[in-house]
């Protein structure tokens, strides 16, 4: 699996075979095939030749490059796979270890902020996406994957096919959030952009869907032009989204089922950020007798 390969090496073969077997997501694949090329750049020869203090000495030069926790972790994943799927040598990422990730609290916007960011955002398609992300809690690919046939106007959900961990599953539709979605499918209609049946969102060419690049950039632009200086994405509008519910007293477990979380943990971050409820919390100090 040398980096200067121009042709698929039977070994990368036989690893894209082993993802595929997996039904692997495409990300995943990607991912691991970078760790793959990225160990074999630092050996400057063929993975499988690797021993355990190579990968011993890999870890600490990702380490000295100050990549990322996250990318490193990524990293020993994709060659976790590598080795002891494909290989069947588990025992060379013994000397190799997961780096812990800080923990950090997630961007939030007030409910102006939201409103002003929607607002500022000059195209109807990605104005109505955002609203889409905020309104139902959706992560960008799941924006981006929405079919004219998953809104059902009835039952007032969304249906999320296939989000993260390939589930699926309904989200919220309400009524305000439903206009929104009428509004642009008639400007969309009428000018021939959505297909029956086709994109929710579609991208320049109706068969193809927008790109979470696309809105990435459009939310970008957003904020610049509501004058928000906080740091926003499009995973910004589902922090928004979870925390607002929480300071609207809804469920902790409600909000979990909404965002698709596994773990109740990774819902309960939200309880950190929600300085709503913090404010209605009475401080011990107020409590005490006066001298």
């Amino acid at each position: 699996m040398n980096a200067t390969t121009t042709g698929i090496t039977p070994l990368r073969q036989r690893m894209m075979d082993d993802m595929r077997m997996r039904k692997l997501d495409a990300k995943t694949q990607t991912g691991y095939i970078r760790a793959v090329r990225r160990l074999t750049i630092f050996l400057g020869r063929s993975p499988d030749t690797a021993t355990i203090e190579d990968l011993r000495r890999f870890q600490l030069y990702l380490v000295a490059q100050e990549v990322s926790p996250q990318t490193i972790n990524a990293t020993l994943t994709g060659l976790r796979f590598f080795f002891e799927v494909t290989l069947s040598r588990p025992e060379i990422m013994s000397k190799t270890h997961p780096v812990r990730v800080p923990s950090k609290l997630p961007v939030v916007l007030s409910r102006d902020e939201v409103a002003h960011l929607i607002a500022a955002t000059s195209n109807l398609k990605h104005r109505t996406a955002l609203a889409v992300a905020y309104g139902a809690g959706l992560r960008a690919s799941e924006v981006c994957a929405l079919k004219v046939t998953d809104v059902d106007s009835q039952r007032m959900t969304l249906r999320v096919e296939q989000g993260k961990g390939r589930k699926d599953r309904y989200a919220m539709l309400s009524p305000a959030l439903l206009e929104r979605l009428r509004m642009w499918w008639r400007a969309a209609h009428a000018k021939g952009k959505i297909l029956p049946n086709g994109w929710l969102f579609p991208g320049l060419d109706p068969m193809d869907p927008l790109t979470t690049r696309q809105l990435n950039r459009a939310i970008r632009a957003a904020a610049e032009a509501a004058h928000i200086d906080k740091r926003v994405s499009m995973h910004t509008l589902r922090h928004s989204f979870a925390t607002h519910l929480l300071e609207q007293k809804v469920d902790i477990r409600v909000i979990q089922a909404m965002l698709g979380h596994a773990k109740l943990q990774t819902t309960s971050l939200y309880t950190q950020v929600a300085t709503q409820l913090m404010r209605e919390v009475v401080s011990p100090l107020e409590r005490l007798p006066k001298p």
